[in-house]
């Protein structure tokens, strides 16, 4: 695109004249054709900003990720390649306070276009992973995830807030490469009409459930459960790899028999063997609610809405929806 070329951190979106284009643009995962295209180079953090970048610059981008496929972001280090990459490339898309080397090395970093998807919409802190059961009390120890606050980063899961962004995204690439904005803003608009469909698709499927309490492996649903009438519980916090205290899972326990907790949700990308053992435990079935940090083999579906469309399915089973 301009002399100097920038690997894009985030989550890129892929071509958004999805509505049946196809594959418009080349993605890669090791930065290799970061800066040697013609085309508008954008280094994406992880997945949900891939796709984003993927789906809205269409032909015009190619899009490099910093997240390998399978690789869990929120620990994510980069080598001095990537960083390196970032520089040439003409922007970077990322979503601030989820990987903590990735802010540093944007913020370290002379690319001309840095696009902060958390910028782009409205964080919120969802506070403790645990609810209120009606004016039932326990002891203060129970709460061992108390002090878990801050503004939670996964907004990619709320189509609502995700469609936002994409539109902020869109204007980002249309200022930063104005030879293309109208394509640009027709594929956010095509974006942004499947990000409807698929908003409209959990308001319906989960309108009439048997009950609004889920279990997931860490706190990464909130703003879906809050969207569509829910209640996460997380064995862990914001942090898919702490552990979970001995009282915690006393306490989930009791909560699955008052809330009729069907199943424990686990994820892809990290060891689900705590969720196995709370399911083994309580006489509960487990299945996958995939947070979408990542596409791999193992990920029920190949792209952001497919798999969206696969845990509307195991939410729909699990909460008993009619």
């Amino acid at each position: 695109m301009n002399a100097r070329r920038r690997r894009i951190s985030g989550i890129a979106v892929t071509a958004a004249t999805a509505l049946g284009l196809g594959t418009l643009s080349a993605c890669s995962t090791d930065g290799a054709g970061a800066g040697n295209t013609d085309k508008f180079d954008v280094v994406a953090s992880f997945y949900p900003m891939q796709y984003l970048a993927e789906q809205i610059g269409g032909d015009h981008v190619n899009v490099t990720t910093l997240t390998e496929p399978g690789q869990e972001p929120h620990d994510l280090e980069l080598s001095a390649r990537q960083t390196a990459r970032m520089g040439e490339a003409d922007a970077v898309l990322y979503l601030k306070s989820l990987q903590p080397a990735v802010d540093e090395a944007v913020a370290q970093s002379d690319a001309k276009t840095k696009i902060d998807a958390a910028s782009l919409t409205t964080l919120e802190d969802h506070g403790d992973v645990e609810h209120d059961h009606g004016g039932e009390e326990h002891a203060e120890e129970e709460h061992s995830e108390e002090g878990e606050h801050g503004p939670d980063p996964h907004v990619w899961l709320d189509p609502v807030k995700y469609a936002e962004i994409a539109r902020g995204v869109a204007g980002a690439f249309e200022k930063a490469d104005p030879d293309h904005a109208d394509d640009y803003r027709k594929n956010a608009e095509a974006l942004a009409k499947k990000l409807a469909g698929l908003d409209t698709a959990y308001r319906d499927g989960l309108a009439k459930t048997g009950t609004k309490v889920f279990f997931t492996n860490h706190a990464a649903f909130g703003y879906l459960a809050e969207r569509y009438g829910l209640t996460q519980e997380a064995i862990n916090g914001l942090d898919p790899e702490s552990e979970p205290s001995p009282a915690r899972i006393r306490e989930l326990q009791r909560e699955a028999e008052a809330d009729g907790v069907t199943t424990v949700f686990y994820e892809t990308l990290v060891s689900g063997k705590t969720a196995k053992t709370l399911a083994k435990d309580a006489g509960l079935k487990t299945d996958v609610l995939d947070p979408l940090e990542g596409i791999t083999d193992q990920s029920r579906g190949d792209d952001y809405v497919a798999v969206m469309e696969a845990n509307l399915k195991a939410l729909r089973a699990a909460l008993g929806a009619e």
